[in-house]
């Protein structure tokens, strides 16, 4: 084996997983997003002077952090960031999103996957994905209308 590809092997033993890093207007109104509206546990956090500045969220296998600003960054937090989750069942989430009121997105199906598509406090939009045989672009409800009907 090459140096080269020595060096490389190890560096790419030695990286476990990538971690979305947030920066939030404000951190409470997040934590309350994210740990009340999508079920995500604060397992760490920075309380510099008694007030929280930085905080790590668990949900399932995936992680997050946030940091709220010091200072507003003067332009739109989230524009063009995406986060997908890769999930076993991203309707069952949409479902429960839901009943928390949690506005996402109807379901469809695109690239073999059903997606349903919400949007955080500071404008980040967060995708959960699953796996599916349903068609292509299809909708939640057009899916669950050919059920009803028999259809595959």
């Amino acid at each position: 084996m090459s140096a080269s590809a020595k060096q490389e092997s190890s560096v790419s033993a030695n990286v476990e997983r990538a971690v979305p890093f947030l920066m939030v207007a404000d951190i409470a109104r997040s934590l309350r997003f994210y740990v009340d509206g999508l079920d995500f546990r604060k397992t760490k956090e920075w309380v510099p002077d008694g007030q929280l500045q930085w905080c790590w969220l668990e949900l399932g296998g995936a992680s997050l952090m946030l940091q709220e600003f010091r200072k507003s960054p003067g332009s739109e937090l989230g524009a063009g960031v995406s986060i997908c989750f890769q999930c076993k069942d991203a309707l069952e989430l949409y479902r429960q999103f839901s009943s928390r009121g949690i506005q996402a997105r109807e379901p469809f199906v695109g690239n073999n996957m059903w997606v349903t598509i919400l949007s955080d406090p500071d404008g980040y939009k967060l995708d959960f994905e699953s796996p599916t045989d349903a068609p292509e672009e299809m909708t939640l409800s057009q899916w669950e209308s050919s059920q009803s009907r028999g259809e595959s």
